[in-house]
């Protein structure tokens, strides 16, 4: 496929209007929640009124809907009258043509939900209509940036002559007790993958702050993070330990602890049992509950990810975000004791999230997974096909993001912060596509880590603190 200004513009246009449909979508989900609309039951002007005083918040939400409305109406039949000039696949004038059909009837319903008493199942079918609308921008954009040739699965287990060999680097012994001391605490430390620690626990904080809002306790948040940063410690030993001798296969993993034999594996073990063990007693101090999915979390990562499905199926990443959804329910049970809709519309969101995050991460070292022996996406099918499933993937989360809105209390805080993150991270996914390299991958990896975190932080301080 070239990429000629034409494509390009077209490509933009396509990647502006989803952007404006998902900001569409965000808030006029969070315009339902704070009651804006009934500031404005006429329509189209408001209250006969083209122009709003802005000093009337709610007034000024109402009104800021209908002219986002009227910005992505032109915004979509601009971009679908531009595909009929262009040469473009059928299916994306197709799905184009689905979202500009379906977008005057989502106005019919925004104006019936404005103007006239509804009943409650009406928001949800105006809202599965915003979706709807997104999809298709969404498809279209994936059918566009999709190449007209795809590249082939590579040979796994091969080890190039750049490759590593079996043999772990030789290390030079450190001088001192000291500095022993120092390099083997080290060593346990990264056993523990510490890296994931950060956002897991920002997980289970926004998972905490949904149950509990402003009535968090200290205590609680304590001793739920304590217990889940030893959880997922205990689990990264475990797959220090299990992928070992792939890990030295590996440029990126070969200088691992467990591979490089810095830590003896019988003491790899007993530190993993004993973080285990730890987080459990932590995590009953809580409840019970939470002491149950924080033993699934252990076990579904060492256990069913690491052995099972990891070496096995090109779905490994995909099933495998389970473990990394886990918290978002762990910190809602922390609070109430129980499992509620918005823990698991957040465990939706991470658990689409990871695929989006992770893809990238594979395409960059393909041909390390590809050493390893491990069938992750752009091994098996390709590096094409991998860049679709992750501008698929990221449609994804953020519909399901756009659910969050729906079932909680959140605020625009959440919804400025969604969508801002929202669009770097499609620019990001868009350029990886177009730039076809690791660094471009590298640029969506880092930029998917931006919007999770900053996505999670808002859910914390809208919901505690606004």
């Amino acid at each position: 496929m070239s990429f000629d200004s034409s494509s390009t513009g077209f490509e933009r246009a396509l990647a502006a209007t989803a952007v404006g449909v998902y900001l569409l979508v965000v808030v006029g989900a969070t315009t339902a929640l704070t009651n804006a609309a009934t500031a404005c039951p006429t329509w189209p002007a408001c209250n006969g009124r083209w122009v709003v005083p802005l000093d009337d918040p709610q007034l000024a939400v109402a009104w800021g809907h209908r002219v986002v409305a009227l910005a992505v109406g032109l915004l979509l039949t601009g971009t679908a009258v531009l595909s009929l000039r262009r040469d473009v696949r059928r299916r994306v004038r197709e799905a184009l043509a689905f979202a500009a059909v379906l977008y005057p009837a989502q106005v019919v319903l925004g104006a019936l939900a404005a103007t006239t008493t509804t009943p409650a199942w009406f928001a949800g079918v105006h809202l599965a209509a915003g979706m709807a609308i997104f999809v298709g921008v969404v498809l279209a954009l994936a059918w566009t940036l999709e190449p007209e040739t795809k590249d082939g699965p590579v040979e796994m287990g091969v080890v190039g002559p750049d490759g590593p060999t079996d043999s772990p680097p030789v290390r030079s012994a450190p001088d001192g007790l000291a500095e022993r001391a120092k390099r083997t605490g080290f060593a346990y430390f990264r056993l523990m993958k510490p890296r994931l620690m950060w956002l897991l626990c920002l997980v289970a904080s926004a998972g905490m702050a949904l149950a509990a809002g402003p009535n968090l306790r200290v205590g609680t948040v304590v001793a739920t993070l304590t217990g889940g940063v030893l959880s997922i410690g205990a689990s990264g030993t475990f797959n220090h330990v299990l992928e070992r001798d792939k890990d030295k296969k590996m440029n990126r993993t070969a200088d691992r602890p467990a591979a490089t034999d810095q830590i003896p594996i019988r003491n790899a073990v007993a530190f993993g049992l004993l973080l285990a063990a730890l987080s459990l007693a932590v995590f009953l101090s809580v409840n019970l509950l939470v002491a149950a999915l924080g033993l699934t979390a252990i076990v579904f990562y060492s256990v069913v990810y690491t052995l099972l499905l990891k070496p096995n199926t090109v779905q490994n990443t995909v099933i495998g975000g389970f473990a990394g959804s886990l918290p978002a329910l762990i910190g809602w049970a922390a609070v109430t004791d129980g499992v509620g809709l918005p823990a698991l519309v957040l465990a939706g969101v991470i658990f689409l999230w990871t695929p989006a995050h992770f893809y990238n991460l594979a395409l960059a070292y393909k041909d390390d997974y590809a050493r390893g022996g491990f069938p992750m996406m752009p091994v098996v099918r390709g590096e094409a096909e991998t860049r679709k499933h992750v501008l698929l993937y990221l449609g994804a989360t953020l519909l399901a993001s756009s659910v969050l809105v729906a079932v909680t209390n959140l605020g625009w805080l959440y919804a400025a912060t969604s969508v801002a993150f929202g669009a770097v991270f499609l620019w990001t996914v868009v350029r990886l596509h177009r730039e076809r390299d690791r660094a471009a991958a590298f640029r969506s990896f880092h930029a998917s880590n931006a919007y999770l975190g900053a996505v999670l932080i808002a859910v914390v301080v809208d919901a505690i603190a606004l």
